[in-house]
């Protein structure tokens, strides 16, 4: 067993090797795919995160199709290229899955990692076709920073995929009408924690709006607090807690 890198948060550290550097992406990738299914966020044999190969940025890691959420290893994850074929892996991969976060990829070259779950919020709040309010501090965070994708519905082709990227456009985060959220970040730690805040978001405002009319932000305030406390740096350190969490609760992950 490889030892975990559990206190390493510094996202911007170089690694002694090319081989270091993916394992700790790897060991990162299970590790999340773990904290989310204990979150609750897993369903089925959907949803997926996709991170960088350090060695080769056009060839992708994500988690497996058919395994849950709460038991991946790293040996279990799969590498595949943007076209869908597995390089690396004894396992089936989710082709829309890939389609999707593959084009994201592309156009975005400074996305290290996407992430996307089919959760109940980030589901009931996609069917409004709405982008999220500033009710909450929290909910600043992605004040001017999503993206609201009509079309297309689903990814059946390339091109497909391609108008869903283009359509995120240079967003931090995507919520695609009728299907749920898309989150992106510089590390699998930044774009999880993304993920894990905005459908937490979700929720607030389906409960707030249940309850009553919520009030807004300041458009000036919410900017400012997605510039300070919607950082890279910020979610990256965000998702640390859940992180040291798993390490202890589940040394096995990186097998």
């Amino acid at each position: 067993m490889v030892a975990l890198n559990c206190g390493r948060l510094d996202c911007t550290m170089t690694p002694s090797t090319l081989e270091t550097e993916r394992q700790h992406r790897l060991e990162h990738l299970a590790g999340a795919c773990r904290v989310l299914a204990r979150l609750g966020m897993g369903e089925g044999i959907l949803g997926h995160i996709t991170v960088r190969d350090p060695e080769k940025p056009n060839l992708l890691w994500l988690n497996p199709m058919g395994l849950a959420f709460s038991r991946i290893k790293v040996s279990d994850l799969v590498q595949v290229n943007h076209q869908g074929d597995i390089l690396k892996g004894s396992h089936p991969v989710n082709q829309v899955g890939v389609r999707l976060h593959s084009a994201l990829h592309e156009a975005r070259p400074e996305v290290m990692a996407v992430c996307h779950m089919h959760t109940q919020y980030g589901k009931a709040w996609s069917s409004l076709g709405r982008l999220l309010d500033p009710i909450s501090q929290d909910a600043c965070l992605f004040h001017g920073r999503q993206a609201l994708i009509r079309e297309p519905r689903l990814a059946n082709t390339p091109d497909d995929a391609a108008r869903f990227a283009a359509s995120f456009g240079d967003h931090r985060v995507g919520i695609q009408v009728g299907h749920g959220l898309f989150t992106t970040g510089l590390t699998v730690d930044e774009a999880t924690w993304w993920f894990i805040s905005m459908e937490r978001a979700c929720e607030v405002q389906l409960l707030a709006e249940a309850a009553g009319t919520p009030e807004h932000w300041p458009d000036e305030m919410a900017r400012g607090l997605a510039a300070g406390l919607g950082s890279s740096g910020f979610g990256h350190a965000s998702f640390k807690p859940f992180w040291d969490e798993i390490c202890a609760s589940d040394p096995d992950l990186s097998d």
